[in-house]
């Protein structure tokens, strides 16, 4: 750059270069000005939205992608990593590969690398709990400067520990769990899905406002991901539904005519025996 720098500025002091050439000088340095880092900006990014999850025994797959100006040169790519946490996390190197290499073996088995013109690849077969960690891609250029980018990955958990709580002043059922990635939260009443008549339920799915008065029956929240699902219940008083109250209704109304019926039978009785013995009274009255 600083040739060319010298090469616009001599030919235009001494008169050689034609006015022409002498603006494409000038338009060629305004834009070098313009660009961040010059002809020399080399620069990687992994591609992967972090936190990774990944499923045990599956693959990790981290893609990152390299940018340079014209006049870099990819020289050595290294793959490593190290402990999310601790004290004082040791950095262990998965892959180190030259950067004309299409693909480089890594220190084990199941890692493979790859290096394209401007993308590497790492991929760990078989992942298990000792993969979750974070991630370091490092490219070095041809003058020894090095730029690099990181990743979290952690271990695709199921859920547990799911539990339910009430929130009696504002009339809601709160569910949490103790962990899990990707939870999805949905409630049932009485096993049956949540309708406008019971309450609504927020956007996140944690939290279900009951409209139903008084708050009575088992409320159930259920926990899902990839993984599985767990649930816990609340349960309040027993709803006094319809269909009971007109069952308690008919029996009611059954025992009291039974127990008129029995009333009415025992008046009958009484009155009969009662005539009976008027009768018998009047007969010896008369025999006498």
């Amino acid at each position: 750059m600083d040739k060319f720098l010298s090469l616009c500025s001599l030919s235009t002091s001494v008169g050689v270069m034609d006015r022409q050439y002498f603006l494409s000088c000038k338009v060629a340095l305004l834009l070098l000005h313009l660009m961040p880092c010059g002809l020399q900006c080399m620069s990687v990014h992994i591609l992967n939205e972090e936190p990774v999850h990944v499923m045990p025994d599956s693959s990790l797959v981290l893609k990152a992608r390299i940018e340079q100006g014209p006049l870099e040169e990819v020289s050595v790519v290294t793959w490593e990593r190290e402990p999310e946490t601790g004290l004082s996390p040791e950095r262990v190197t998965l892959a180190t590969c030259p950067g004309r290499s299409q693909k480089c073996a890594g220190t084990r088995p199941n890692v493979h690398v790859n290096v394209a013109q401007q993308e590497t690849t790492l991929q760990i077969n078989g992942y298990s709990g000792v993969d979750g960690a974070v991630y370091t891609v490092t490219v070095t250029d041809h003058k020894g400067a090095k730029t690099s980018s990181q990743c979290i990955v952690r271990t695709y958990e199921a859920v547990h520990h799911v539990s339910v709580s009430i929130n009696v002043s504002h009339s809601s059922l709160v569910c949490g769990e103790a962990w899990g990635t990707d939870p999805h939260f949905s409630w049932l009443h009485e096993r049956v899905a949540i309708t406008e008549t019971v309450g609504r339920v927020s956007k996140d799915g944690t939290t279900l406002f009951v409209t139903k008065t008084p708050i009575c029956g088992h409320f159930t929240c259920m926990v899902s991901n990839k993984l599985g699902h767990s649930s816990a219940t609340y349960t309040a008083a027993p709803c006094e539904t319809e269909g009971r109250g007109t069952t308690a209704a008919v029996v009611c109304s059954l025992l009291l005519l039974l127990f008129g019926g029995v009333l009415a039978y025992l008046l009958w009785r009484r009155h009969r025996y009662s005539n009976r013995g008027e009768r018998l009274h009047e007969h010896l009255d008369d025999t006498i």
